[in-house]
């Protein structure tokens, strides 16, 4: 029997590779897209006319149960968010409904149109709950104390998750994911911004990358590898939160010097630091051990930093080449 899977976020980073996995094993995939971005399904490219979009207002209760009545999903992947961290602080009310609100919605009308024991939800937790850590590398136990607005929504949200499973014996989990990264990324996050911007060098376009903090470290994946752990999450015996990263530290300085090698240039040669960018709150020690998704799940990513940065500086080339996006100039 086919299953229905429902995405919240489904034009994001993660909603593209979630739905590509989940068409490759055969499920219906459909999207629940805010009416007012219908027009986003662009960014699905190739799966666009593969999954079914449903335009329904995440802030509306009632319209989400009787969309949840209708479509009888066997499994729910909540990834509704804002897709950059920073941007938090502009709308903190805003974030808090979209991360939380969606969530406490899409629980409740699980539990209200009785699919309590059907369908099966996961909620996108981040590593940005633990904020500043006192112990490193961090897992399932570790305390949260979230720095900015994002993290304490996606704190609430997720504390809601685990207050539905406990008191209604809903089958929810989180994944506590980390950094992941592919050429999917929007320029605002750091990854893309090193790869697009060495590929517009090599290509004539620029000769400098202004950066902040060469020493901050982050835990950085591959977004395809961690959707997977989204979907194994779902398919266990039992609902259970697991932190979902590589467990190693890279620095942004090895990231840089990763791009820029695959295309045969001296990244010291470009590379200018500019104080607007270093971030007050860096998190030098924000690294995960998966030891539990590995042991459960039998997951642990598949893809190198230095695999995944090729790719992406790859992707970009390509893209600056065919002219579908544009340059750093």
């Amino acid at each position: 029997m086919t299953k229905t899977a429902l995405i919240t976020g489904i034009t994001g980073q993660d909603g593209y590779y979630l739905s590509r996995l989940l068409l490759g094993l055969g499920y219906r995939v459909i999207g629940l897209i805010p009416p007012q971005r219908c027009s986003s399904i662009v960014k699905l490219d190739e799966l666009a006319d593969k999954v079914k979009i449903r335009p329904v207002d995440l802030r509306d209760a009632q319209i989400l149960r009787e969309v949840v009545e209708e479509l009888q999903p066997d499994e729910i992947y909540n990834l509704a968010a804002p897709s950059f961290v920073p941007n938090s602080w502009n709308d903190p009310l805003g974030t808090l409904d979209l991360i939380t609100g969606t969530a406490t919605r899409l629980l409740s009308a699980v539990r209200e149109v009785g699919l309590a024991n059907r369908t099966r939800f996961y909620q996108a937790s981040s590593s940005e709950m633990f904020g500043t850590v006192d112990v490193s590398p961090q897992d399932e136990n570790t305390s949260f104390r979230p720095k900015n607005p994002y993290a304490a929504a996606k704190l609430h949200a997720h504390w809601t998750m685990v207050h539905h499973r406990d008191r209604y014996d809903l089958f929810a989990c989180s994944g506590i994911l980390y950094n992941h990264e592919s050429p999917r990324r929007p320029p605002s996050f750091v990854t893309r911004k090193v790869t697009l911007t060495a590929a517009s060098i090599k290509l004539g376009y620029c000769n400098t990358l202004e950066m902040g903090n060469l020493d901050a470290k982050r835990d950085w994946g591959y977004a395809g590898d961690y959707v997977e752990a989204m979907w194994r999450m779902l398919q266990a015996d039992r609902p259970e939160d697991y932190a979902i990263g590589t467990g190693q530290l890279h620095s942004v300085r090895e990231l840089v010097a990763m791009a820029f090698d695959c295309l045969d240039l001296d990244w010291q040669n470009y590379v200018v630091i500019n104080p607007q960018f270093l971030r007050p709150d860096e998190h030098f020690q924000l690294v995960a051990n998966p030891a539990k998704a590995k042991e459960n799940l039998q997951w642990q990513p598949q893809m190198s930093l230095a695999a995944l940065i090729q790719e992406m500086v790859t992707k970009d080339l390509e893209r600056i080449k065919l002219g579908k996006i544009k340059p750093i100039q």
